[in-house]
């Protein structure tokens, strides 16, 4: 991705307060499209705050996922806004709402797509790592890989599972660095980033020294030992994965429609960009 979370906080937000003055307007199917419309377009700027480090600005957009989504009565984006509240909860360390979200999005899971259904199951492995349950992140995570050769929807968003190669391992080796096993997040790690699959991160406002947060719990090395320099977080893919203490966006506001002056700036090369340019950026994000 060439655009960090800074330089599309703007746009799409803007994009979004265009559609809503289109709801209020719109009747029959038109109106349930464009919910539908909003509530992706609304995942994606709380998924832009969140990427950037701003939690506050994060919670009110995933708010707003949520809200729009019931308004949409589609199954698929109710239970996809769960999994973006359980995104929130999981960087915020409070696993047991972590699980709560998901289990909440899998309640109807037979009425919602297999991508949904692997989301929630992934999210709901982090937030049990979080509790400090590894039998049940192995057997969510293995769940949820029974379930990749089934997706095979057209929806926009929630793509990355089938479009990082190693999406799961790479989520298994998160829970199990989070749980304290370092030689085992450790080996995943190794083959996940030989294969040549990690995406790349797209926290462009993390300091390029951070390290990934994965401790070494063996007896060969010193308790709370970071991951070696060769796993440095710039090329890691793990949003869930934010360093505690690193300090939000400056410049940035978290409630909705409001941005500071230098966001204006940033955004002012890319704020005529069209609908249809941004749908692509949307597609391409695909939303975590």
């Amino acid at each position: 991705m060439l655009l960090g979370p800074h330089d599309l906080i703007g746009t799409v937000s803007a994009q979004y307060q265009l559609i809503d003055k289109l709801i209020r307007s719109a009747q029959g199917e038109t109106r349930r499209g464009l919910l539908r419309v909003g509530a992706a377009y609304a995942a994606l700027v709380g998924w832009l705050y969140q990427d950037a480090g701003d939690m506050d600005g994060a919670a009110f957009w995933r708010g707003v996922t949520q809200e729009i989504a019931m308004r949409s009565r589609d199954p698929h984006l109710i239970g996809y806004s769960l999994v973006n509240q359980a995104m929130v909860r999981t960087d915020l360390g409070d696993g047991r709402a972590v699980i709560d979200l998901c289990e909440a999005a899998l309640d109807d899971a037979d009425r919602v797509v297999p991508k949904v259904r692997i989301m929630a199951m992934q999210q709901q492995a982090h937030g049990a790592s979080l509790t400090g349950d590894r039998s049940a992140v192995d057997r969510l995570i293995d769940e949820a890989d029974g379930l990749l050769p089934r997706v095979d929807d057209d929806l926009p968003w929630g793509n990355a599972c089938r479009r990082t190669p190693g999406y799961l391992e790479v989520q298994r080796a998160t829970c199990y660095g989070r749980l304290g096993l370092g030689v085992e997040a450790g080996a995943l790690w190794s083959q996940v980033l030989s294969d040549g699959t990690a995406a790349q991160v797209r926290l462009r406002s993390m300091p390029p020294t951070v390290i990934c947060p994965i401790t070494w719990s063996s007896a060969s090395t010193t308790p709370g030992q970071t991951v070696p320099a060769r796993y440095p977080a710039s090329s890691l893919s793990i949003r869930s994965a934010w360093p505690t203490g690193v300090k939000k966006s400056a410049g940035w506001a978290g409630s909705h429609g409001r941005k500071a002056s230098k966001s204006r700036t940033r955004c002012a090369a890319i704020g005529a960009a069209s609908m249809g340019s941004i749908r692509r950026i949307l597609v391409l994000l695909c939303m975590g």
